[in-house]
């Protein structure tokens, strides 16, 4: 059962196979998904339920949910925080439909779209603070072209993933300025101390942010071209405003609302976080992208 609220996609997938907004080439098999307009529906008869949507319109795509939560295993494939609440998805979901931690489950880049839907090989990491539920979730997606991994680490994961745009809008105004590979490797090195420090320092646990949950998922979204969030920020590098970058962009950057946010949360844990404060004075303070980047390139 496949919830679809766009009118138009639902009717491309019901009538060709076919999404036409995103990744239009690729065709499904219709014996294998049900697409509805109707949110309980789809939830309804389900174990298991996957929620793949931004992350700023999470709650108004849940408001029209009436049937409980609290009995299934949620999945979220969502990269971002819930702004206003300035929670993460499972922080959400637990304390709005009093989903318990050991009932979430996260799924782990690095795994742009395009590259899996053409079968290219990819990793995803599992996420669940009950291991028993990521391992089920693991063998269910992996294939010929995906390979599972699990991991009981739920916030660093969540975390990592919510860095991660806001570093990747960062690497794309150094490449939008005309920096070179040689700073750029430098800067995303620092991102992923950065990122480890934010993340070790808020909730100690034992983990290995080399890992392709946290360090490989950083790296693509950095440095590929499929990646929103280094386009937003090669936008902005280019000289657009950044209302005019986020008009141009045909789909959600999460890094952008994820940098307010982190911002707001790291008033509390007072972190020392130069490049996502960098990230967010360009963003909402209208903070010349190039007197910032130089300002944080002496530092680095």
């Amino acid at each position: 059962m496949w919830y679809v609220r766009n009118p138009e996609v639902l009717e491309g997938l019901l009538t060709d196979g076919h999404n036409p907004k995103y990744i239009s080439e690729l065709k499904f098999d219709s014996s294998l998904i049900h697409p509805v307009d109707d949110i309980d529906e789809a939830v309804s008869g389900a174990d298991i339920v996957l929620i793949s949507v931004p992350s700023a319109y999470l709650k108004t795509f849940l408001e029209h949910l009436t049937v409980p939560l609290k009995d299934k295993f949620v999945v979220s494939a969502i990269k971002g925080i819930v702004p206003d609440d300035y929670k993460t998805v499972a922080e959400y979901l637990h304390d709005t439909y009093g989903l318990p931690y050991r009932q979430t489950g996260i799924i782990a880049g690095p795994s742009h779209a395009e590259e899996v839907s053409r079968g290219k090989l990819s990793y995803l990491t599992i996420v669940s603070a009950d291991k028993d539920n990521a391992g089920f979730i693991s063998r269910h997606l992996a294939s010929e072209s995906v390979r599972t991994s699990c991991s009981s680490d739920l916030y660093g994961a969540e975390y990592a993933a919510i860095l991660k745009n806001i570093y990747a809008i960062a690497a794309g105004l150094a490449d939008g300025l005309g920096y070179g590979d040689n700073f750029k490797a430098v800067l995303v090195s620092a991102c992923a101390d950065e990122m480890t420090r934010f993340i070790q320092d808020s909730y100690p646990f034992e983990r290995n942010t080399f890992e392709s949950a946290y360090l490989g998922d950083l790296l693509v979204t950095c440095y590929s071209t499929y990646s929103r969030n280094r386009r937003l920020g090669l936008l902005i590098g280019h000289g657009c405003t950044v209302k005019s970058a986020l008009n141009e962009m045909t789909m959600i950057a999460e890094g952008y609302f994820a940098s307010e946010c982190i911002r707001h949360m790291n008033m509390k844990h007072r972190i020392d976080m130069p490049i996502a404060d960098m990230v967010y004075e360009v963003l909402y303070r209208g903070a010349s992208a190039r007197k910032s980047m130089k300002a944080l390139s002496e530092i680095l």
